[in-house]
C-alpha cells in the first residue's frame, strides 16, 4: 500500500487505545455500547419515534407518523374550514393553511419511508458506511468522526430557527381563534391542547424530512474526505498508480451504491416541492387580500424550510461532483511532473544517487504556498508533489489512470446524470421559466 496510508504509522499502534470505538475494528454492526458514538443518534432516533430494532417500535413509530402526519392536520385542517367563524379567517387564509399541509405531509411520508427502508436492509452502520471505514487512513476516520459529531448541528440549524417562528406563528393563531368541540367545553385547555398536537406535528414533520436530508449529507462529506485522501495519495512517496487506481474504485462504487440509495428521494423531494412553491406562489400573487403574519406565516416557514433543507442535498451532491472531476485534472498534473521528472531529470537522479542512494528528488510546483492550506480551498489545482526515484510507476500505467480518472469523473447521479452545477444550472432555467409562466398567467387574470 502507499506512503499515504502508513501516514502516522507508528501513531496509530501507540494511539489505537485512545482510538474512539467506533473506528475501532472489534466493534460489530450492531453493537450499542455507552462509549460508542452511534449510541447518541440511536437514542435521538428513539426519542423521535424512529427505532426499528424492535416489533414494539415499529409498531410505536408507524402509529406515530398515522398519528401526527395525517390525523393531526386533516383534523386541524377540518376544524379551520368548517369551525372558524368568517370573522377570523378570509377564503385566502383558509387556502393557505390547507396548502401548507400537503407538502409537509408528503415530505414526511418522503422521509418516513426512505428512512423505514434504509434501516430494514441496512441498518445504522452499513447505511453511514461505518463498516468499510476500516480501509482508510488516520485523515479520513478523525475527519468522519468529527462529521458525525456535527450531524445534528445542519439539524439544528435549519430546524430551530424555524421552530421558534412557527412558535410565534402558532401563539398568535391559538390567541386569535376560539377553538369549540361537541360537547366540549370550549376555552384556553382546549387551545393548549390543539396548540400542542399542531405544533408537535410540524417538529415530527419538518424533524423527519431533515433527517434524511442530513444522513445524505454525512455520506457526502465521507466521500469528500476520502477524495481528499486521494489527493493527498497523488503528493508522496513514489504515488503508486496501482494503490491510487484501486482507492477510486473503492469510492466509486460507494458513490454509486449511496446514489442508487437516495435517487428515489432526491426526485420526489424535488417534485414536491417544485409543485408546491409554484402553487403557492400563484395564490399569493392571485390573491386580492393583505398579507400578514397572521394568514400567511405557515406558508413561510414551510418554504423556508423546504428550500434550505433541499438546498442542503444538493450543496451536498455538487461539492462531492465537482471533487470527483477535479481528479482527471490533478492525475494529469502528477503524471506530467513524474514525466518531467523522469526525462529530464535522469542525469541529476543518477548524480544524486552515487553520493547517497536514499536520496529523493522534489519538485514543488507551488513553492510559496504552503501545504498547511491546502485544505482551505475546494480547488484541487494546488499540489505539492515529493517524486520519489525508487521504483516510479511507468508511464503506460499512468497514461492509463489519468485516462481512467478522465471516464469515471462522475460523483452523485440521478439515473445516469451527474448531479453537478450543470445539472443544477438546468434546474434554475426550468424553475425561473415556470416562475415566469406563472407571472404572465397573474397578469392575464388580473
Amino acid at each position: 500500500m502507499n506512503c499515504s496510508r502508513s501516514d502516522d504509522g507508528h501513531g496509530d499502534e501507540t494511539n489505537y487505545s485512545r482510538e474512539p470505538l467506533l473506528l475501532q475494528p472489534s466493534y460489530a454492526r450492531s453493537k450499542s455500547l455507552l462509549c460508542d458514538e452511534l449510541r447518541s443518534l440511536r437514542i435521538s432516533l428513539r426519542w423521535c419515534a424512529l427505532d426499528h430494532s424492535s416489533c414494539l417500535g415499529k409498531f410505536i413509530s408507524y402509529l406515530m407518523f398515522v398519528f401526527l402526519t395525517v390525523v393531526v392536520p386533516i383534523i386541524s385542517s377540518v376544524w379551520v374550514w368548517l369551525h372558524v367563524p368568517s370573522s377570523a379567517f378570509t377564503s385566502d387564509t383558509i387556502a393557505f393553511n390547507l396548502l401548507v399541509q400537503f407538502p409537509e405531509s408528503g415530505l414526511a411520508f418522503l422521509g418516513f419511508f426512505t428512512l423505514c427502508r434504509f434501516f430494514r436492509r441496512y441498518g445504522l452502520r452499513q447505511l453511514l458506511f461505518l463498516d468499510a471505514l476500516q480501509q482508510d487512513t488516520t485523515f479520513v476516520r478523525r475527519g468522519y468522526t468529527s462529521e458525525l459529531d456535527k450531524a445534528f448541528r445542519y439539524l439544528a440549524c435549519i430546524l430551530l430557527p424555524s421552530f421558534f417562528v412557527e412558535v410565534a406563528h402558532k401563539i398568535i393563531f391559538f390567541s386569535t381563534v376560539k377553538i369549540s368541540l361537541p360537547y366540549v367545553s370550549s376555552g384556553f385547555p382546549l387551545n393548549s391542547i390543539a396548540f400542542v398536537l399542531v405544533l408537535g406535528s410540524w417538529v415530527y414533520r419538518t424533524g423527519v424530512f431533515l433527517l434524511v436530508c442530513v444522513l445524505f449529507r454525512l455520506t457526502c462529506e465521507l466521500q469528500i474526505l476520502r477524495f481528499e485522501g486521494l489527493h493527498k495519495m497523488f503528493e508522496g512517496c513514489g504515488s503508486d498508480a496501482g494503490d491510487i487506481f484501486q482507492e477510486h474504485v473503492r469510492i466509486r462504487k460507494q458513490l454509486s451504491i449511496t446514489s442508487h440509495r437516495y435517487r428515489f428521494f432526491i426526485i420526489a423531494s424535488l417534485i414536491v416541492i417544485t409543485v408546491s412553491q409554484f402553487a403557492a406562489l400563484f395564490m399569493v400573487l392571485a390573491s386580492k387580500s393583505e398579507k400578514s403574519f397572521f394568514n400567511s406565516g405557515d406558508l413561510l416557514v414551510c418554504s423556508a424550510v423546504q428550500l434550505s433543507s433541499f438546498f442542503l442535498c444538493l450543496l451536498g451532491a455538487a461539492r462531492i461532483t465537482h471533487r470527483a472531476q477535479g481528479m482527471a485534472s490533478v492525475a494529469t498534473r502528477w503524471h506530467l511532473s513524474m514525466t518531467c521528472a523522469t526525462t529530464a531529470g535522469v542525469e541529476q537522479r543518477k548524480t544524486s544517487l552515487l553520493h547517497n542512494p536514499d536520496a529523493d528528488l522534489t519538485l514543488d510546483l507551488h513553492p510559496s504556498k504552503s501545504k498547511s492550506n491546502e485544505s482551505d480551498s475546494d480547488d484541487s489545482s494546488d499540489m505539492f508533489i515529493s517524486l520519489s526515484t525508487q521504483q516510479p510507476s511507468s508511464f503506460q500505467t499512468r497514461q492509463a489512470l489519468v485516462l481512467y480518472l478522465q471516464h469515471n469523473n462522475r460523483g452523485i447521479t440521478l439515473f445516469g446524470y451527474a448531479l453537478d452545477r450543470g445539472l443544477l444550472h438546468t434546474l434554475f432555467a426550468f424553475e425561473f421559466s415556470l416562475v415566469m409562466w406563472i407571472l404572465s398567467k397573474v397578469v392575464v387574470l388580473s
